[in-house]
């Protein structure tokens, strides 16, 4: 049985007609009824069936609004390169003891970034990190040198898009504290993200079949694609 709070909410409003990003915000945030700080989140479903193959999207950017997100970095690599990872600001950092740990089923972190180097180690753990999202990823930018850089994008509002067997994808756009104009650069900054890998992908016809929109508790709406700006 829903609630009070929710039967006071607009009903079928997937039935309306779609609208742009820029027009559904405000909306969305009158319906943000709850006493925390409820999230904004995109629903976008990808045509990724094609004659000749699956298409899988997976990719990192950094969300130009930011996120509310505080996130647990960890770093895995050689000894000479902690001092630069703790400066960085990782919360975790360790070589082989770290690889041991993540093997025995220690996982205290929602972002693992490690050099080439120890890369060959963690491969290993396929079983543990794949199912968590966890393993590092060249193409995310998660296995590199440049363990400052990944470690500030991985803390200052860096997500990552992907879809699921059925090509759904779901991803945060913001909180509802969040300035309207920054909600707006960071939808503008996934699509962009998403026609990029259309690009790379070779894919017939339109990416996104639909897409929508909705808060945490609250209820969604279509959303008419284009930029908003």
């Amino acid at each position: 049985m829903s609630s009070k709070r929710f039967r006071k909410l607009p009903e079928k409003t997937r039935d309306l007609n779609a609208d742009t990003v820029d027009k559904l915000i405000p909306i969305l945030k009158q319906n943000c009824t709850t006493k925390f700080d409820e999230s904004l989140d995109l629903s976008l479903q990808i045509n990724n069936k094609q004659k000749k193959s699956e298409i899988a999207i997976r990719t990192a950017i950094n969300l130009p609004g930011g996120t509310s997100k505080k996130v647990k970095v960890a770093v895995v690599c050689e000894e000479n390169k902690f001092q630069e990872a703790k400066d960085a600001g990782a919360d975790i950092v360790g070589g082989d003891d770290l690889v041991e740990e993540i093997k025995a089923g220690n996982i205290n972190f929602e972002k693992l970034i490690c050099t080439p180097g120890m890369m060959i180690k963690l491969s290993k753990l396929g079983k543990v990190l794949g199912p968590k999202g966890l393993m590092p990823n060249p193409k995310l930018g998660s296995v590199t040198n440049d363990i400052k850089q990944a470690v500030t994008n991985a803390k200052s509002g860096q997500v990552e898009i992907r879809n699921d067997k059925d090509g759904n994808i779901c991803v945060s756009i913001g909180n509802k504290s969040f300035a309207n104009d920054k909600l707006i650069m960071n939808f503008n900054a996934i699509i962009d993200a998403l026609e990029k890998e259309k690009a790379n992908n070779t894919i017939k016809g339109d990416l996104i079949k639909q897409a929508f929109i909705t808060s945490t508790m609250g209820v969604s709406y279509k959303i008419k694609l284009g930029k908003s700006f």
